[in-house]
């Protein structure tokens, strides 16, 4: 039975506790031990994300029918790694893959989501989804969200219906845009700036005469890579790297150092 006890000897009231009798009230009964935050009000937080890192980017070059997509394989949280073998890539269709960084399970969430539709409109079209619509499915699947959005940071690339290679770029929210290149994630300021100077050409005089082979930007992704697992804590372990062409979606794992 709970009720108010009297008071105690230092005029502090008790409460009835209904196991052991009257129980003294915390904080003020004793004045000579110190309670710590106990003695104020005080506020509890929750976060619903939790960031895991990463880096994920894509490349199409102008002028190329391929496109290679990339993520390292190292999942994260704080200071903690949690596993050296979590792929950031997810086949979308035969000639579309997405690469997602980020809080882990809002990334699966929304992997579990695309396949949804996706098989949803091969059932009711008959056919695979273009890339095209691959893009604008999730733009609109990420713009729904946008009250509570997915902590996903996306890249997918893929080849067209016309057999070009093409990179699409996401914020939070679903906004995209198609472009030859595209870098998110932790890692995303050490990456960005060699795009913009190798593939982009944005910084150089000496511009490339010849669009940049399959095998060149494969050894680009890896030196790129590289590069980010020595700045970036939160990059590291391996990196999946997926090249895209009419042919199919062809994978292969590059080490990365494991500290």
């Amino acid at each position: 039975m709970f009720g108010r006890a009297p008071n105690d000897p230092h005029g502090m009231p008790m409460i009835w506790n209904s196991e052991n009798g009257p129980a003294k009230p915390p904080g003020k009964a004793y004045p000579d031990i110190d309670h710590g935050v106990t003695q104020n009000p005080y506020e509890r937080r929750f976060s619903p994300y939790d960031f895991n890192g990463g880096t994920v980017l894509a490349i199409s070059p102008e002028g190329t029918n391929y496109a290679v997509i990339a993520g390292d394989t190292r999942l994260s949280s704080g200071y903690e790694i949690l596993s050296r073998k979590q792929s950031k890539l997810y086949k979308v269709t035969s000639k579309c893959c997405l690469a997602s960084a980020g809080c882990r399970t809002d990334v699966t969430q929304l992997q579990h989501m695309l396949d949804f539709k996706n098989k949803m409109y091969a059932h009711d079209c008959a056919k695979e989804m273009p890339t095209q619509s691959v893009a604008q499915m999730l733009s609109t699947t990420l713009y729904y969200k946008r009250f509570f959005p997915y902590y996903a940071f996306n890249v997918l690339a893929g080849v067209d219906e016309e057999g070009v290679g093409a990179v699409y770029s996401y914020d939070a929210i679903g906004s995209f845009e198609r472009t030859q290149y595209s870098a998110t994630g932790s890692g995303q300021n050490f990456v960005m700036a060699l795009l913009d100077n190798l593939v982009g050409e944005k910084t150089r005089l000496d511009k490339r005469e010849a669009p940049m082979t399959i095998d060149e930007c494969k050894e680009l992704v890896k030196e790129l890579f590289t590069t980010a697992g020595e700045r970036d804590i939160y990059t590291g372990d391996g990196v999946e790297i997926a090249v895209i062409t009419a042919d199919g979606i062809d994978v292969e794992l590059f080490e990365l150092k494991k500290d």
